[in-house]
């Protein structure tokens, strides 16, 4: 049966390509932006499969929104993928309050606030799936992504007590971890108001690879990212982290190593074994 999603950031990017790929499926979307316009040609394209809304996840009143239409509109809500981000590019020292504030409302407040809204319809239908969008920063860290990578770290926590709450109750939780992917994000990323000299050879090369993400042949395609989405939900007793795209296991498994190794030197330091 065809199911019925709300997605968040479909403007470009993942989001979009992910909505272009629920449509083609035959399944029903709520496709939400910002700028509604962004994605009024999804609509066109899909009559009768995608619906949109306008909707900014750090604006409450435009989340209730957006859950009240999915079930006015569709008739219920299977999935909800938290998608919706931006980026503040600068160091701990750099990251303005406000700017701070302003990251995790998109990355750790809204999402969280949209699942809070969608458990209640989807327990009394017996049961949904919860889909946050988080990256390889939501367990590594990337020099001048100090406040992205707070965020996904944050997005994760809460995802995996989610998973262990709502789980018994038939609500499925998976946290997408991708790699590398051509999009615009790289281009899109603010920087902070302050920069520090004293850092730049640290994090300019960051910056500059990331400016060119959507250019890069190396990197996976959004296309991989809705077709390993839909391919994921469809399953059943997926684990709860998914890495998506090339890199991203080999960078994950040196993650993995670094921590045993940095577990076995903190045992010998404290107990001097």
């Amino acid at each position: 049966m065809a199911r019925r999603w709300l997605v968040t950031g479909c403007s470009s990017g993942l989001g979009h390509a992910l909505a272009t790929a629920l449509a083609e499926a035959g399944e029903y979307v709520l496709a939400t932006a910002r700028k509604p316009d962004t994605v009024a040609e999804l609509a066109a394209r899909h009559p009768g499969h995608v619906t949109t809304a306008a909707l900014d996840v750090r604006d409450p009143d435009q989340c209730e929104a957006a859950v009240a239409t999915a079930v006015d509109r569709l008739g219920g809500l299977d999935v909800l993928v938290n998608n919706a981000g931006n980026g503040i590019f600068g160091t701990v020292e750099e990251v303005g309050d406000e700017e701070l504030r302003d990251q995790l409302e998109t990355l750790v407040v809204g999402p969280w606030r949209l699942a809070r809204l969608a458990l209640p319809v989807m327990r009394a239908q017996g049961g949904g799936h919860i889909v946050n969008v988080s990256s390889l920063a939501g367990r590594m860290a990337f020099p001048g992504l100090a406040a992205y990578v707070t965020g996904k770290y944050a997005l994760e926590g809460m995802s995996q007590a989610l998973a262990a709450e709502a789980g018994p109750l038939g609500i499925r939780v998976t946290v997408l971890e991708p790699g590398g992917f051509a999009t615009g994000y790289g281009e899109a990323l603010a920087e902070t108001a302050v920069r520090i000299p004293a850092y730049e050879a640290v994090t300019a090369p960051m910056l500059q690879g990331m400016r060119g993400m959507r250019s890069d042949p190396a990197l996976s395609r959004p296309e991989d990212f809705a077709r390993h989405l839909l391919r994921i939900v469809d399953a059943g007793g997926t684990p709860l982290r998914v890495p998506l795209g090339e890199d991203a296991y080999g960078y994950l498994a040196a993650v993995e190593d670094a921590a045993r190794d940095e577990l076995a030197a903190a045992r010998a330091l404290i107990l001097g074994t």
